[in-house]
């Protein structure tokens, strides 16, 4: 018998080569791909509708306005944070600079294609499991999507009642939380290519690295200290506020994904 082939010599099958190559010919996987593509797109559309009801389009041109090296280099940033060393946000007069030109400024591309990726891939999961089905895979996208509205929602009333008065905009608040997609993603590769052990390896990673960014990053939109605050010891509720919504990200992270590994 050949070494690295099968019982009569020949060569090994394709794909097979390498860690989690078998997905690549299992027909449900290839389904539950296809079928999430096209969720995806549909559900991205749906929501690109609703938010334009209620949010102008030049606000929103903001937040999209990207190009491919800032979105290389913010990607890094998001799985590599512990080397930046700059995290404050450049200013136009009152406003802050573009994305493309600030890296460090918040944006809704990678948040919604990381979104968009992460249903494809939990589609793939699905299919790995023979779990999946349209129904199954729709539950999914919308559980993802009302977690993070609840998410945002509970933020934003949190701050309300507190009296906390920040730097912080909504749709910034959507984009920092909406990065964790990002992690997610790797979760679920890591899960599929190495199994469990790979899955729980990227979830304890990934946790750490949404939580530095996001401590680094949010520090200095909500802990400068703000005279309209209605009550004393600004600085610690702020703080607590800031923990608080770094602290979630690693429990929506493992929420979210550890039912697909």
């Amino acid at each position: 018998m050949a070494v690295g082939g099968n019982m009569y010599g020949g060569p090994p099958p394709p794909n097979q080569g390498y860690p989690g190559g078998q997905f690549m010919n299992d027909p449900m996987a290839n389904v539950a791909m296809q079928y999430g593509a096209q969720l995806a797109d549909h559900g991205k559309d749906v929501m690109e509708k609703q938010v334009e009801r209620f949010l102008s389009v030049s606000k929103l041109k903001y937040y999209f306005a990207v190009d491919t090296a800032y979105v290389g280099k913010k990607l890094a940033i998001l799985l590599f944070p512990f080397g930046h060393t700059e995290w404050s946000i450049k200013y136009n007069q009152d406003e802050p600079v573009a994305p493309r030109f600030e890296v460090n400024a918040p944006d809704l591309y990678i948040p919604v294609m990381a979104f968009v990726t992460y249903i494809l891939l939990a589609g793939v999961c699905l299919g790995k499991q023979d779990r999946f089905t349209p129904e199954v895979l729709g539950m999914q996208a919308s559980s993802a999507l009302v977690w993070l509205i609840i998410e945002v929602l509970a933020i934003l009333l949190t701050t309300y009642i507190t009296n906390i008065h920040t730097a912080l905009r909504k749709l910034d608040l959507i984009a920092f939380c909406g990065y964790k997609y990002v992690g997610m993603i790797v979760c679920l590769l890591a899960s599929i290519l190495f199994s469990s052990g790979g899955y729980h390896l990227a979830v304890l990673y990934t946790s750490v690295s949404i939580v530095f960014f996001l401590v680094r990053n949010l520090k200095l939109l909500i802990l400068p200290e703000s005279p309209t605050d209605g009550f004393g010891q600004g600085n610690k509720r702020r703080m607590y506020i800031l923990l608080f919504i770094s602290a979630i990200q690693p429990l929506f992270i493992y929420w979210l994904t550890f039912h697909l590994a």
